[in-house]
């Protein structure tokens, strides 16, 4: 049977994509059955505003809402059960997150928590949620997470400073509202790591051992707008219109990666927030190129259809020159955006990664890496980016 005919699902949320589909929360919360809701957000989006607006909208609609604000990058398993607190103490039956990747992971767990009655850590792996979650409405401010449109759900157990991964298709939200009007309000570093954790979903995603043909065409096309349009709209954060195009392609990137999953770049990313709470989209900047030289010989055709997607020319040469032709393309990207620190310059150092590389090895992202890896060839791979 040929790869483009192996069996495959794919899922995905309810999506509206536009300027203004944030003020569409009201409506979507009470066709769901909303009638108080939980709203999940972080200090600076209620800062920017976008978290008081979503609340106006709800409140349009006759619904009572009660905001949770206390989630912190990378969030923490106790961040989760704090929402949990505040959801039942309010008697919610609905939950809108609004802001990055942080309030709509932590927001999914206070869901899974409310509707299945123990411990978040309890959920850790794949398809271990029992009951469906309430209803989901999601409102991302960034362009690169895509936890709006995956069965993902990432949280740091801070007590054994790891990141913990939940994957199952109860935790895609119901609705996902994806608003690029949001997007001004990002500071160029983190429209930049964003951005590049969107690209490195796309080439996972599409060099993954579970991508099928449907991944195969968002994988791409997140791509092609991501190379084009990420750094003009850092240059031009008013620009609407580029910003647009890389929300885009965060969209397209993210409905990629929930189907075909990920691969080493994330795996080790997750044991470098876990155990230093480092940036994630960071972490997979500084990862990708090293990934993709190891990952290269195992997949060479679909690594050469990204080059190409990112309108690098590859000439018929030998695949370890079409292979550094890529790598290279990844890195002057890098320049680009202005991401160019290595791990050692986040306080990593060659002690961590014996540590790191044993984590990593057991995330679940690794499972669907196109070429397999021992404990030293990942410690190799964080060497080469320290």
């Amino acid at each position: 049977m040929p790869d483009e005919l192996a069996m495959r699902k794919f899922v995905a949320p309810e999506f509206v994509f536009g300027p203004g589909a944030r003020l569409l929360a009201g409506r979507y919360a009470r066709n769901l059955g909303g009638r108080r809701v939980l709203v999940v957000s972080d200090p600076g989006v209620v800062g920017a505003g976008w978290a008081g607006q979503v609340v106006e909208s709800l409140a349009a609609e006759g619904l009572a809402t009660t905001l949770f604000s206390k989630v912190t990058p990378n969030p923490r398993t106790e961040e989760v059960m704090a929402g949990v607190a505040a959801y039942r103490e309010a008697g919610c039956n609905a939950i809108v997150a609004v802001g990055g990747g942080s309030p709509m992971d932590c927001a999914k767990g206070i869901g899974i928590v409310c509707s299945n009655h123990r411990p978040i850590l309890e959920f850790e792996g794949i398809d271990r949620i029992g009951a469906p979650m309430p209803p989901l409405i999601c409102i991302p401010t960034t362009a690169g997470t895509s936890a709006d449109v995956s069965q993902f759900a990432i949280f740091t157990d801070s007590q054994r400073r790891v990141k913990v991964a939940i994957v199952s298709k109860a935790v895609v939200p119901d609705v996902a509202l994806i608003d690029p009007q949001t997007l001004p309000s990002m500071g160029p570093y983190l429209g930049a790591c964003t951005g590049l954790d969107a690209l490195t979903h796309a080439i996972e995603a599409h060099v993954s051992s579970a991508h099928s043909p449907m991944t195969d065409l968002h994988a791409l096309e997140a791509i092609r707008l991501l190379v084009k349009y990420l750094p003009a709209s850092l240059k031009e954060p008013e620009n609407l219109d580029l910003r647009g195009k890389v929300m885009l392609g965060s969209l397209q990137a993210g409905l990629a990666f929930s189907n075909a999953i990920l691969g080493a770049a994330h795996a080790m990313a997750h044991s470098l927030g876990g155990y230093l709470d480092l940036p994630h989209g960071e972490c997979n900047a500084i990862l990708l190129d090293e990934v993709i030289a190891f990952n290269y010989p195992a997949a060479p055709e679909r690594f050469d259809a990204i080059a190409r997607a990112m309108g690098l020319e590859l000439p018929d040469a030998p695949p370890e020159e079409r292979c550094s032709i890529l790598v290279e393309g990844v890195r002057s990207l890098k320049r680009a955006v202005g991401l160019t620190r290595h791990l050692g310059d986040l306080g990593v150092t060659r002690k961590d990664l014996p540590g790191l590389s044993r984590h990593a090895l057991t995330d679940p992202c690794m499972v669907t890496n196109p070429r397999f890896p021992d404990q030293r060839d990942i410690e190799v791979l964080y060497e080469k980016s320290l």
